[in-house]
C-alpha cells in the first residue's frame, strides 16, 4: 500500500465523510483492500458507488451490494453479478428493506426496487431465493409476480413460506398449484394457510397426500364442509396422523364424535370427552360409543397406551434409541415416532409435524440431527416417515456424516419451529 493511499484511508470509515477528490483517487487505486474499505463507506456519492459496482474484484462488489446507500441502478447491475457472494449480500440487504417496498407505487425508485426483488426471486441460488421468500412471505405490498414465482419454486424451503402465508395468492393460484403435481411439502404448506377456503380445502382433502390432509385437519381456521369431514373420517382409521387433528376439530357433529370414538386411542377419547362444545346429545352418543367399545375389549389394548407416555418412559430409561424407533417404523406407528422425535429434539409436537409434512429433505435431516440420530437414520426418516421420493433424499457425505453444515441445520430448525 502506497503512502498516499494509506494517508487517504485514515479518514475512511462507514460513516466518516471522505472528500470527493480523495474518493475518486481511492476508487482508482490498484489496492483492492483500499477499494473495498471505500466501498463500505456510506457517505460516498452515488456515481462512485455505481462505479465501484463494476469493480473487477468480487470483494469490492460485495461491499457495494451490502451498502444501504448504493443506488438502485447499481443494485440492479449487481443482481446479475457473476459472483454468488455478491448476489447473496445483495439479497440480505433487500430482505431487510422489503417491508418498505410498495409494488403499486408510481415512484420510479420504488419501481426499480421492485424490479430488483423480482430478479432475485428467480436467482439460480436457493439461498438467495429463500432469503427473498422469507422477507416477502406475508407482505401485502410485495410484487405479485415475485410471489407467484416463489410459490412455484422447485424447493419447498422457498415455496413453503409463501404458500402458507402470502395474502397475495388467490384461490385460483392455489388450485392451479395443487393440480399441477406440486413439489413435496407444497400441499401441506397450503393446508396450513389461515382461513383456507372451502374450494381449496376440498382439493386437498381429495388428494392422497396423508401429511397434507393431517395439516388441513389441524388447521382450525380451514373451512371444511361437514360432508368432506365425514368422508375423511371414513378414510381415517388406518391413518393415525389424522386421529389427533380430527378429535380436536371445531364444531364436530354428534355423528362424527361417535364414529371417532370407535377407533381412536384411549388418550384421544379423553380429549373428545373433555370438549367444551359437546351438546347433550353428542355427550350421550359419545358415552354410548365408549361403553360399546369397552364391552368388546376395544378400550384396553396395548395400542391404546398414549404414545407420548410410552416414548417418555423409554427416554427416562435410556431406551429411546434408533433400534426402538426402527421397530416403530416397521409397525407403522407414526404417532409414537412423532412423539419420540419431539422428545429427542426438544421440540413441540406441532413443529415436528410441520417438518415431516413439509417433505423437505433438509428439514427432516436437520430434525434427525437435532434429535441426536445418525445420518444413516436421517435418510431412513426421510424415506419411510416423511415419504420423500428416493431421487430427492439427502444421503451421508463420503465420511458417513451429515452433508449439511451446522449453521444450515440450525436455520432449518428455527424456520420450522417458528
Amino acid at each position: 500500500m502506497s503512502g498516499v493511499v494509506a494517508r487517504l484511508l485514515r479518514g475512511v470509515g462507514l460513516e466518516r465523510r471522505v472528500s470527493y477528490e480523495d474518493s475518486k483517487r481511492l476508487a482508482r487505486t490498484e489496492d483492492v483492500g483500499a477499494r473495498r474499505k471505500l466501498a463500505a463507506n456510506r457517505t460516498l456519492r452515488p456515481e462512485l458507488l455505481y462505479y465501484l459496482a463494476e469493480d473487477p474484484a468480487a470483494e469490492v462488489r460485495r461491499e457495494i451490494a451490502a451498502n444501504p446507500k448504493t443506488p438502485v441502478q447499481a443494485d440492479l447491475l449487481l443482481a446479475r453479478d457473476r459472483d454468488d457472494g455478491v448476489r447473496r449480500d445483495l439479497a440480505r440487504k433487500i430482505a431487510r428493506l422489503a417491508p418498505d417496498l410498495d409494488a403499486d407505487s408510481q415512484d420510479e425508485m420504488q419501481k426499480r426496487a421492485v424490479q430488483l426483488l423480482e430478479i432475485l426471486a428467480r436467482d439460480q441460488l436457493v439461498q438467495i431465493r429463500r432469503a427473498i421468500a422469507d422477507a416477502v412471505k406475508d407482505l401485502p405490498t410485495a410484487p405479485v409476480g415475485a410471489i407467484r414465482a416463489l410459490a412455484r419454486d422447485a424447493e419447498i424451503e422457498v415455496a413453503g413460506p409463501v404458500l402458507q402465508f402470502s395474502p397475495l395468492l388467490e384461490d385460483s393460484d392455489l388450485l392451479e398449484i395443487i393440480g399441477a403435481d406440486p413439489i413435496p411439502g407444497a400441499l401441506s404448506a397450503i393446508a396450513r394457510r389461515h382461513g383456507l377456503t372451502e374450494p381449496v380445502a376440498e382439493s386437498i382433502a381429495a388428494s392422497d397426500n396423508e401429511s397434507a390432509v393431517a395439516a388441513l385437519l389441524a388447521n382450525g381456521s380451514a373451512q371444511i364442509r361437514e360432508e368432506t369431514l365425514d368422508a375423511l373420517i371414513d378414510r381415517a382409521p388406518p391413518r393415525q396422523s389424522w386421529h389427533g387433528p380430527l378429535v380436536r376439530r371445531p364444531k364436530l357433529s354428534a355423528t362424527a364424535v361417535t364414529r371417532l370414538a370407535g377407533f381412536v386411542a384411549r388418550s384421544l377419547i379423553e380429549v373428545l370427552q373433555q370438549r367444551a362444545d359437546l351438546d347433550e346429545a353428542s355427550a350421550r352418543a359419545l358415552a354410548e360409543a365408549v361403553e360399546a367399545r369397552l364391552a368388546t375389549g376395544g378400550g384396553d389394548t396395548a395400542a391404546d397406551d398414549a404414545p407420548e407416555a410410552v416414548a417418555r418412559k423409554l427416554q427416562e430409561a435410556g431406551a429411546l434409541n434408533e433400534d426402538r424407533l426402527s421397530e416403530a417404523l416397521d409397525a407403522g406407528d407414526r404417532e409414537f415416532m412423532v412423539e419420540s422425535l419431539a422428545l429427542l429434539a426438544d421440540m413441540r409436537r406441532v413443529a415436528v409435524e410441520r417438518v415431516l409434512s413439509s417433505q423437505s429433505p433438509k428439514g427432516v435431516t436437520a430434525l434427525a440431527w437435532q434429535a441426536g440420530l445418525s445420518m444413516r437414520f436421517a435418510t431412513v426418516l426421510q424415506s419411510r416417515l416423511a415419504r420423500i421420493p428416493p431421487k430427492a433424499l439427502l444421503v451421508a457425505d463420503p465420511a458417513g456424516d451429515y452433508p449439511l453444515g451446522e449453521d444450515e441445520m440450525v436455520w432449518q430448525m428455527e424456520f420450522f419451529a417458528g
